[in-house]
């Protein structure tokens, strides 16, 4: 794949606003994978989200009045040019995010499909009629909040920006989002100048790369009542501490430690296939990540050794080499924890069966063994290409190491027995459980989010999750005479 050079973008030295404009203070975008500045960008700080709010204010109302066909025109377009021309943002995720090339289409293939799901979205039911005591008509309709703040992050950067962006935008809202500063581009410049290109009204779309300090300003400021905000549980926290007294309207979708039970009477090969995929699809660095194995003890051996020979054999490197399946981790203070996670766990008996060498930011696909519960490894999101493995003897003991995670995101059961499966599912903590599948899943169809540590506030896709989450309920009743009281 190629990039675009930074002389020719549209968003060079600049924020987005409808247009691109040129800002007073830069940053520049490197790309992981060979350190070379690819592009700079504008840099937002508070006086520029002041200016957004103010504009995005000021053309919500006109947006929120337009036919819903008019905005579905805008969200159809903008999925036939994606769909027409992937590489205008695949290019992207490949230099910016790190992204092997099979993930990079995978993601540009979910951003068109949230596109033209959040099109339906427009012309969906958005109210009920109600039966009311007395004599009048009675109605509960959705409305949109006004100026949704959208806080998204490095991982998949498209996909987790365009998600809440785009049905925000069909419900007739205006948004302003701060993609994470080391994936810009791909997490909100590409994408928005997709949207400006099909259509869609200035000042509806703010894009504002910026750091914590313009993530701590969309939390407080106050005509931002509604948030978005996908990324770690412990920025998380944060927000939701500096958010309640503000009574704001919170979406957290948080992180996970993801768990993969192989039953005794699984095919082993596919179920190491599939835990591969699960804890090294582009370099562990996602929420869904299979941070956790658990298999049976007379399986145990042969899966093992099937993981460890598949974590050996997978390459590593350049993204743009479309023979790397693997990419890098996104900076080195990422790659130094997930290292010192490693680390840790042999330090604490585990036993690393394959991996834990880098160079550069290329982390090799780790496989750790004899880990106990309390392994800094088995407890914590690693956020890496690591694949911890216990062995368990009994369900019952195996259900409870997966429930005793502060996390409740995804969990995968392995088993020739589908429908056993199915009834574990019922004593399963967690958001999504997938059967006969590793943990890393996601259509624009589902309302994805998580339980306990790993999500609060709401749930991203599909029409009842994007109308709860980006909509308030109004209340409307009307009757043909004014009502008499005996005051």
């Amino acid at each position: 794949m190629t990039t675009t050079g930074p002389a020719t973008t549209a968003w060079h030295g600049a924020l987005f606003d409808g247009a691109f404009r040129p800002s007073t203070a830069t940053v520049p975008v490197t790309s992981p994978a060979t350190g070379a500045v690819i592009d700079t960008v504008g840099a937002a700080g508070p006086a520029d989200l002041d200016r957004a709010v103010r504009s995005a204010l000021a053309a919500q109302s006109d947006w929120a009045a337009s036919t819903y066909d008019e905005r579905q025109a805008v969200l159809l377009r903008a999925a036939h040019l994606l769909g027409e021309n992937p590489e205008r943002l695949a290019s992207w995720l490949v230099a910016e995010a790190g992204s092997g090339q099979g993930k990079a289409a995978f993601e540009v293939g979910l951003v068109v499909d949230e596109f033209r799901e959040s099109a339906a979205l427009a012309s969906h039911p958005y109210g009920e009629m109600l039966r009311s005591s007395k004599p009048r008509f009675s109605v509960a309709r959705r409305v949109p909040v006004g100026v949704v703040g959208v806080i998204s992050p490095f991982n998949f950067p498209s996909i987790l920006s365009m998600r809440s962006v785009a049905p925000a935008l069909a419900l007739g809202n205006a948004v302003i989002l701060k993609p994470d500063p080391r994936t810009c581009i791909s997490g909100g410049l590409a994408p928005a100048e997709l949207l400006s290109e099909a259509g869609l009204p200035a000042g509806l779309l703010h894009v504002l790369p910026g750091g914590g300090d313009l993530g701590a300003a969309m939390v407080s400021h106050p005509d931002i009542p509604c948030l978005s905000f996908t990324g770690s549980t412990a920025a998380g926290r944060k927000i939701a501490a500096a958010a309640g007294p503000l009574l704001k309207k919170v979406h957290l979708e948080l992180g996970g430690n993801n768990a993969l039970l192989v039953l005794p009477d699984a095919d082993v090969d596919a179920a190491a296939s599939a835990g591969a995929w699960g804890s090294f699809l582009h370099q562990g660095q996602i929420c869904m990540t299979t941070g956790r194995h658990l298999v049976h003890r007379s399986i145990a051996d042969a899966y093992i050794s099937a993981l460890v020979d598949k974590a050996r054999t997978i390459p590593v490197g350049d993204p743009a080499d479309p023979g790397n399946a693997l990419g890098p981790i996104i900076d080195t203070n990422q790659r130094d924890r997930v290292h010192g996670l490693v680390t840790a766990a042999v330090e604490a008996g585990a036993t690393l069966a394959a991996g834990g060498e880098y160079t550069d930011l290329f982390y090799r696909p780790t496989v750790l063994t004899d880990l106990g519960a309390d392994n800094p490894a088995w407890s914590q999101e690693i956020f890496g290409p690591v694949a911890p493995v216990i062995v368990y003897d009994t369900i019952e003991e195996a259900i409870d190491i997966v429930n005793a995670s502060e996390y409740g995101l995804s969990v995968g059961i392995l088993t020739g027995d589908a429908f056993k499966a199915f009834e574990l599912a019922d004593r399963i903590h967690s958001g999504a459980v997938h059967i006969n599948d590793q943990t890393v899943d996601d259509e624009a169809v589902i309302p994805f989010g998580g339980v306990k540590a790993s999500g609060v506030g709401g749930r991203f896709g599909g029409p009842t999750a994007n109308l709860d989450t980006f909509t308030e309920t109004q209340w409307v009743t009307m009757q043909s005479e004014i009502a008499r009281y005996p005051f």
